[in-house]
């Protein structure tokens, strides 16, 4: 059956003329029509932010809050509306599975992530607001139950340009919803599934449909997202993430670089951090942004990265449908060999090695089925200036690289996750204080355990809300007295001040 994903446009279904084709990653078999918005229809809804905004502030949050609750089990337990037909959870599983190649299994692994964050939502939001009372945001203008509690939301709607990489990722811009900020996302080409998914299920749990945009499109429309919505998150690559970099209006999800980090000490114990390492680089087939691709170690580089080998080296390529499948097809094989080749170009400089190479028969690339793979590839660097040393590629993939312990802060560049297993109080004293990691864990901790309450590579909250100085005449002023444009317009009362401050806007 060909399944139509449509449009929605402000909750609504809508059948474009455009469409775009998906097709099983192995069978190359049609599964999906999924219309295509294109610029011009972006820009006509978006318009309509600020009024639909306005309604959403009149929402308590305590309700917000039980609407991700019910749109968790909605999610995971019932059939959702999918164009002119419904979609199970198990018709999710495959059709997630068919187009992006990722074993089942690990689609219902991703899918609890999902649900856990909706369930939890109150403790993701304690996370991001640091503990604010969250009646602060139910005021209409911004006035909670304190006096001086008062935030301004930064947007009237916010963008969500999506990867197709992980369904995981989808977990954080869910928070969007609680705090009251209008939807416009822009899904994966390969993955409209999940987004239209958790759209469906809010809508089914009860939150108003027109605070809610599904857009799928081309670059042309995620650039008008881009540059309609105050605020956004954008995933990609370097290069579709660098034209960006310098927006502020614009929260980068781009390559992570995540590493563990080892001390002379612990590199002398490294046996006992063995599967945290396989763990990190293995977890979730590879694909997250929060998976090590890299481990530095001032000593024991070659038994280390031997080690590793030989643990990944065991991984096999397995069709999608099996229970132990582990590794991702590629929906596009040619993907597969381009990265292989970029992988040995670079093993042409001096200095690197595939320690994997000789735990397989073959090549890097497996075919199965018609699928393409990639075997998992450990790479030994004797120094962090190989072009291998700091990379990043979508499959299991990691380097051993050997520095000495003093010159591990100021070399290891962005890192979005650091694992650090140390002893050396000056060493964890330098990395806290060091600008390049955006989450630190101190200890054995997998670089892809998240903590969700505890938000790495920007907060939501504080991208989307700034705080503003507000005083009251006092705390017994009641609501009729603040309203009396008397009070507010006549400077001659001293002790009220309002301050009027430029639109935030870059």
């Amino acid at each position: 059956m060909l399944h139509h994903v449509p449009i929605l446009r402000e909750g609504k279904p809508y059948r474009s003329l455009q469409s775009v084709t998906l097709c099983h990653h192995r069978t190359r078999q049609p599964i999906a029509e999924v219309s295509q918005a294109h610029p011009g229809l972006i820009g006509r809804d978006l318009r309509t932010s600020f009024e639909r905004r306005r309604r959403f502030e009149g929402m308590p949050t305590r309700d917000l809050l039980r609407v991700c609750r019910d749109a968790a089990r909605h999610f995971l337990e019932d059939s959702l509306p999918l164009g002119d037909a419904f979609q199970s959870p198990e018709d999710y599983v495959r059709h997630l599975s068919a187009t992006t190649g990722m074993p089942e299994a690990l689609c219902r692994q991703n899918m609890g992530k999902i649900v856990r964050v909706l369930t939890e939502m109150d403790r993701v939001l304690a996370g991001l607001t640091r503990g604010l009372d969250l009646s602060a945001l139910d005021g209409g203008q911004g006035m909670g139950g304190r006096g001086d509690a008062s935030f301004q939301a930064r947007a009237d709607c916010f963008g969500a340009v999506l990867p197709s990489n992980s369904p995981g990722v989808h977990s954080l811009w869910l928070p969007v919803i609680p705090l009251k900020v209008p939807l416009a996302v822009k899904p994966g080409r390969e993955e409209p599934w999940t987004p239209h998914r958790i759209l469906q299920a809010f809508i089914r749990a009860g939150c108003p449909a027109e605070f809610l945009g599904f857009y799928p499109s081309d670059h042309a429309g995620a650039g008008e997202i881009l540059r309609r919505c105050g605020r956004s998150m954008l995933f990609g690559d370097t290069s579709a993430t660098r034209p960006y970099q310098d927006d502020p209006r614009i929260e980068i999800h781009g390559p992570g670089y995540s590493k563990i980090l080892l001390d002379e000490d612990a590199a002398g114990k490294w046996e006992q951090h063995l599967d945290l390492m396989v763990t990190s680089i293995l977890e979730n087939g590879g694909r997250s942004c929060i998976n090590a691709s890299a481990v530095w170690t001032p000593r024991h580089g070659r038994e280390i990265a031997e080690a590793l080998a030989e643990r990944l080296g065991s991984v096999p390529a397995l069709p999608a449908e099996h229970p132990d499948a582990r590794l991702a097809a590629f929906a596009n094989p040619q993907t597969a060999e381009r990265i292989s080749t970029l992988i040995d170009q670079a093993l042409g400089t001096p200095g690197a090695q595939d320690v994997t190479a000789g735990t397989r028969a073959g090549g890097r690339v497996v075919r199965l089925d018609g699928c393409a793979y990639l075997l998992p590839t450990l790479i030994r660097c004797e120094t962090p200036d190989h072009p291998l040393a700091n990379r990043e590629f979508l499959f299991p993939y990691a380097s051993v690289v050997s520095c000495p312990q003093a010159e591990m802060v100021e070399r290891i560049g962005p890192t979005l996750v650091a694992t650090a297993i140390i002893r050396d109080e000056s060493f964890a004293r330098a990395l806290m204080a060091s600008r390049d990691i955006d989450r630190l864990n101190l200890g054995p901790i997998p670089t892809c355990q998240v903590s969700w309450d505890q938000p790495h590579e920007g907060n939501l909250f504080e991208h989307l809300y700034r705080r503003r100085a507000f005083q009251l005449v006092d705390e017994s002023a009641s609501a009729s007295a603040l309203a009396d444009s008397s009070i507010l317009g006549n400077p001659s009362h001293g002790d009220f001040r309002s301050e009027t401050r430029k639109p935030d806007i870059p």
